[in-house]
């Protein structure tokens, strides 16, 4: 019989991303696991990128924050879908009190993160089962380790995000991924020390496609390229199929983003330039080349990030020869 799992982890891009590798050893080490993923409707597409992800369930708290009242029929169709199943193991890998909120409306054995593992410490009063996993390391080796003391295994190797649907038969284009903004202004990083990467770029041959999440980081990234004849912003479209352009890149350089992160999730090598947060916590992690440059108040410099794309574009031609 099936093991039915329902894993819960609703945002954001970048968290998300950090969970598929758990995903792929719990399908690797569960006989006949059978997962389930509650996620915020926005990212929807994420989980159901991996192969080993059976049904995906859609929460929209940021949605329904806005107007409680009037979603309470979605609110009421969510609980009547938990309610109506009977899962072995309810992992959430949130450890948020909004997480809860959903996990308790489930019926299993709740497992979670411990008092002192959690991010939210009240969150782990509500599951059946805590565990404790280290708070100052990589997330993506966290939410590993947590999925590998819930189910019993030992997880090793290299972390596998389960894309080969995305890169999968990909071509390798003459273009480099630029991800110039973030969530918040203090993560931005000078202009002066972009139009290095540019032109750094630009003389390997390279065409510039940049990113933006919002009208007005297209219209910064559209000043940073106003001369450039060579370079374009992308317009806003659905994250696979950003994801699909992403996997065809030589190389991809991006502030600390959820879509940097899944670059190197893709096995693209990837270069996280970080300012106003540390990679201690959330790394870029791959197979590939990456690079998490700086730290929080200290943003690396032009030379720093220059040394580190040479050594990206390095690595990429190399696969390149042994494939």
């Amino acid at each position: 019989m099936s093991k039915k799992i329902l894993i819960v982890r609703t945002s954001s891009l970048g968290d998300l991303v950090h969970m598929l590798p758990a995903i792929s050893d719990i399908a690797r080490h569960v006989p006949q696991a059978e997962i389930d993923w509650v996620v915020e409707e926005n990212f929807a597409e994420i989980p159901a990128w991996h192969p080993a992800v059976h049904e995906v369930i859609r929460v929209a708290h940021r949605r329904w924050r806005k107007s409680w009242r009037a979603s309470l029929p979605e609110r009421r169709a969510l609980r009547e879908t938990l309610a109506s199943r009977q899962y072995d193991v309810i992992l959430d890998m949130q450890a948020l009190m909004k997480s809860v909120w959903i996990v308790r409306q489930a019926k299993g054995t709740r497992h979670g993160l411990n008092w002192r593992s959690a991010r939210e410490p009240l969150a782990s009063l509500f599951y059946d089962v805590r565990h404790k996993v280290e708070f100052w390391q990589p997330a993506v080796t966290r939410q590993r380790q947590l999925a590998a003391s819930v189910f019993g295994y030992q997880y090793e190797g290299e972390p596998d995000y389960g894309l080969q649907g995305l890169t999968d038969g990909i071509e390798i284009g003459q273009y480099a991924m630029i991800m110039p903004s973030a969530s918040r202004d203090d993560k931005l990083w000078p202009e002066s020390d972009w139009h290095a990467v540019f032109n750094r770029l630009q003389e390997h041959g390279l065409q510039l496609k940049l990113l933006s999440g919002n009208e007005q980081e297209t219209q910064r990234a559209r000043a940073l390229v106003a001369d450039r004849e060579t370079a374009e912003v992308l317009p806003r479209m659905g994250l696979t199929d950003v994801a699909r352009i992403m996997a065809g890149a030589r190389v991809m350089v991006g502030l600390d983003s959820g879509l940097t992160h899944l670059s190197a999730g893709l096995g693209r090598p990837t270069i996280g330039i970080y300012k106003a947060s540390t990679p201690v916590r959330t790394p870029l992690v791959s197979a590939a080349y990456t690079a998490s440059l700086g730290e929080r108040g200290n943003a690396p410099s032009a030379e720093t990030v220059l040394s580190a794309l040479e050594q990206a574009l390095a690595s990429g031609a190399q696969g390149r020869e042994l494939a």
